[in-house]
């Protein structure tokens, strides 16, 4: 057994009775775009947390994802709650990326008004 797990098992804690208030909360409203990659990175350190033997700090990722997760489903703002919410916003991803290549090459309409002010 290593002491590690152990560190990694109380910060996992930490996180979750943090988290608690949150999912409690019916008017909290926390963004997809914070909670679904959290969600996610709580999921794939548990994983590897688990590959590594570290049972102890397997178990606390796994619920600090869960927590995540919840708060995802039910703490999201929209039309929608419960898993169908990730499952919304993993789709809208795409045309996110793609509104994100068109501002960062600056093929919109504001993209030549900024740059104009840029140069001023």
């Amino acid at each position: 057994m290593m002491w590690q797990d152990f560190v990694f098992l109380a910060g996992s804690v930490l996180s979750i009775t943090f988290l608690a208030p949150t999912v409690r909360d019916p008017t909290a409203q926390v963004p997809l775009g914070s909670s679904v990659p959290s969600m996610t990175v709580g999921a794939v350190y548990s994983f590897t947390y688990a590959t590594m033997g570290m049972t102890f700090s397997a178990a606390g990722s796994l619920g600090v994802a869960t927590m995540w997760s919840l708060i995802a489903c039910y703490r999201s703002p929209g039309p929608v709650s419960g898993p169908q919410t990730i499952a919304r916003f993993v789709a809208s991803l795409p045309g996110r990326a793609r509104e994100s290549v068109v501002d960062a090459l600056g093929s919109g309409p504001s993209a030549t008004t900024e740059a104009e002010h840029a140069a001023d």
